[in-house]
Formats: structure tokens, sequence, C-alpha cells
């Protein structure tokens, strides 16, 4: 039998080492230049984050959810996720340790269903860090579900041609290329008649008609498309995994995904519990500590005790996807950390903001911007309703419905059958009374 909660010395070296490095060199990026992560790099951010990127490849860990044979050191999702805990502290993070979404996803389906070409062609600058893609899937009539997709790409001779919009495909104004997910046989099920191109953002008929932004950010100033594609010709060469392959690549995607969110976010709640520890001790009010009022204390606990369950559930979740290598066998546990995370972080970063009072709700802190990171991850990569189904479906296959009028753990019966079961021994008590 094994089980073990320890990570091994020389892994948990190369943890510190990051721990401190994203803590020093790496945190202050978010504060001078704030949500240029998906910027390419030029003058003073390339002078800057250049060397911060060649030590992390100094120290093997960049790009660590690939293999060697794609420039990453293939560590596996458990280690990843206990790195990923320490990255999730700062927006820059993931860009500097090579690990960012929606890259890794992408990165991740082209190595594993692009051909020899599209892997030099995409794949190769996107592993070095040089450019950024984007995953064009959403749709603004259907959200997330694909029976609903109307997008379409028409075989042309050599040729495909494709015309539809999408929505929320992240990172298009400075993403390099595209993998839109489109309708390609009408006359079969979604989950067999779609398929996945590789499209080039400079691509004709490839129309950005705005950048929608979260809360907070300017009109048309965001990063995530509304996109129209406009008679975008395409090559068969870019069809990544064949005709109608393109659910079953979703999926592979998705479920990295959906796990890696979460690791990210164990590290940004345990960031909002250390601004909250340090605020409940270091201010006082009506005659003592904040440390010393029991909703204070309350608070502290009930974000301790969330966090720990989510991480450790976060980390098997990990740890099953390594022993089993197949996401399908893990998507119920995927689905519940995807479920669980929304309302850790919103939870957490609600009370940390509470603890800090009016300060707490100003732009001069991070919490609103967590409580609004909640929202947005109860939403990505499929809504947090959608996973609740997923989860419940997979549970009741593991049971059996019963045709008696009473529950199987009616205790009546249970009890009659026990008496039955013990019955010698009883007849033989009541004789001896």
């Amino acid at each position: 039998m094994a089980w073990d909660f320890e990570t091994d010395p020389e892994f948990q070296a190369k943890l510190d080492w990051a721990n401190t490095f994203v803590r020093e060199e790496v945190e202050p990026l978010d504060l001078v230049f704030p949500h240029q992560q998906f910027v390419p790099l030029d003058g003073a951010r390339r002078k800057i984050i250049d060397p911060l990127k060649a030590e992390v490849r100094k120290q093997g860990l960049w790009a660590t959810h690939l293999g060697p044979d794609l420039g990453g050191q293939g560590f596996g999702q458990l280690k990843l996720a206990l790195l990923n805990e320490i990255l999730g502290r700062s927006s820059w993070a993931p860009i500097v340790f090579g690990c960012q979404a929606p890259d890794t996803g992408n990165a991740e389906i082209i190595a594993h269903f692009g051909t020899d070409e599209q892997k030099e062609r995409y794949l190769r600058p996107l592993l070095e860090g040089e450019v950024f893609s984007s995953y064009s899937m959403t749709e603004p009539q259907a959200g997330a579900d694909p029976a609903q997709f109307t997008t379409r790409a028409v075989r042309d001779g050599d040729d495909w041609v494709i015309n539809g919009w999408k929505f929320f495909s992240s990172n298009a104004k400075t993403a390099s290329f595209l993998i839109v997910m489109v309708v390609t046989d009408p006359d079969v099920s979604a989950y067999k008649g779609m398929s996945m191109f590789l499209v080039p953002t400079d691509t004709p008929g490839v129309e950005i008609v705005r950048n929608v932004g979260l809360y907070g950010e300017p009109m048309n100033g965001g990063s995530h498309a509304l996109i129209h594609y406009n008679d975008v010709r395409v090559p068969n060469s870019a069809l990544l995994g064949g005709a109608g392959q393109a659910f079953a690549i979703a999926q592979t995607r998705l479920g990295g995904g959906r796990i890696h969110h979460a690791m990210r976010t164990i590290g940004l709640a345990q960031k909002a519990i250390d601004m909250m520890c340090e605020r409940a001790l270091s201010r006082e009010t009506a005659g003592s500590k904040l440390s010393d009022k029991q909703f204070v204390q309350g608070y502290i606990a009930d974000s301790y005790a969330q966090l720990v369950q989510f991480r450790l559930f976060v980390l098997y979740t990990a740890w099953e996807i390594d022993k089993y290598n197949d996401y399908k066998k893990v998507r119920k546990d995927i689905a519940t950390a995807k479920i669980v995370m929304p309302t850790v972080l919103h939870d957490i970063a609600w009370r940390a903001m509470q603890v800090h009072g009016a300060l707490g709700t100003t732009n001069e802190m991070p919490f609103f911007t967590m409580i609004h990171g909640a929202g947005v991850m109860g939403l990505a990569d499929g809504p947090t309703e959608v996973h609740k189904g997923t989860v419940a479906k997979q549970v009741l296959r593991d049971y059996e419905p019963t045709d008696d009028v009473w529950p199987t753990e009616w205790i009546p019966r249970k009890q009659e059958a026990a008496r039955a079961k013990f019955a010698e021994y009883l007849e033989h008590e009541v004789g001896n009374l």
C-alpha cells in the first residue's frame, strides 16, 4: 500500500526556489506591467522578462506540463499542481514559466493531434514563448453548447471556407493563430460533425469586431474577442486531428485546462488568506486586535477549512490523471474541482475584503479582482451548472434503483433480518433471563 503526503526533497527544493523567485522577481511585474502578459514582448518588457524565462529554464521548470520531446520536463499533473499553486499568485508567473492558459491547452492538443508540419509551424514557437494563441470555440447564440454552434467550414477543392461568428475568443487580439471549432458535417450529431482548424490571425476574412472587456475594463479594451469569420479560406492542411474529431480533441484540451485553473486558484486563495491574517494581527478596534474577535476567527477558520479541503482534492485529482493518463477516466473529479473552485475563491476573497474594511473594497487592494475572477471561473471551460449535471450523472452510474416500495435501508425490514440472523443467540439469551 502506498499513501504519501510528502513531496520528494529534490522537487521540494525546486518549489522553494520557485516560491522565492515568484515573490521577488515575478509578482512585481503585475504592478509595473498590469494586464500586459499576453502582449508580445518588446522594449523594456523583453529586457526584463527574457532573463527571467532563461532562469526558469536553467532551473528545469519551463513548460513542465509537456514531455522532454516538446521542451518540457514531463513532470506530470501532480508536480504541476504543486508548482501552479505558487504561480497562481501572479498573473505574469505562468508566462514566465511557460504554462499560461489558454496556450497550455492549445499546445497539448497540437502535440497530441497535430501533424509534423503543424507542430513545426505552430507548436514550436508557442513552446518557445514567442507567440500566443487563442481557442475560438464559444458562439454568441450558443455559449459553450456545441449542439447550438452554427459556424461552418465548407470544402472547396483543396481548401475549406469558414463562415460564422465566435465569441469570447480570449487573447485573439494578440494571438498569432486561432484554433477554431466549426461544423463540417451538419447532417450528423454535433459530437461527430465538428472539426478544428489552425487559422493564422492574419488570414483574410478573420475580422475581430470588438474586444470585450471584463468588469472595470474600458469598452472594446478587453481581451475576449467577438470574431466574424467572413469567407476565411484555409488549406486542408489546417485541419487539426481529422474531420469530425473536434469534440474528442476539445475534451482532451478542456479536461486539462479545468484542473490547471483549479491548481492556480489554490495559490490565489492562499494569497487572500495571507492578507486576511496579516490584517487581523495588525489592526485593532474596540479595544483588541481583529484577530481576537470571534467573527474574524470564524472567517479565518472557515477559509482555512475550505482551502485545505479543496487543495487536497485538486492534488488527488492530479494524481489520478498521472496514474490513469486518461482524462475521461477522471472526468467526474475534474468536473467536481471545477464546481468547487469558484466558491472557494469567492468566499475566501470576500472574507479577506471584509477584514480589510473600506480599504478592502478599493482598487488599492486586489480582492474585487479575485471575486470577479471567481465569477469568470464559474463560466470558463463550461458553466458550473453543466459540470454539476456531469458529476451527478457520473455518480449515479454507481447505483441501482430498487423495485421495492421501501428503500433498501428501511429500518424495520433490516431490523427483522438482523433478528433472523442472530435468532439462535437471541433465543438463548431470552431463555436465560
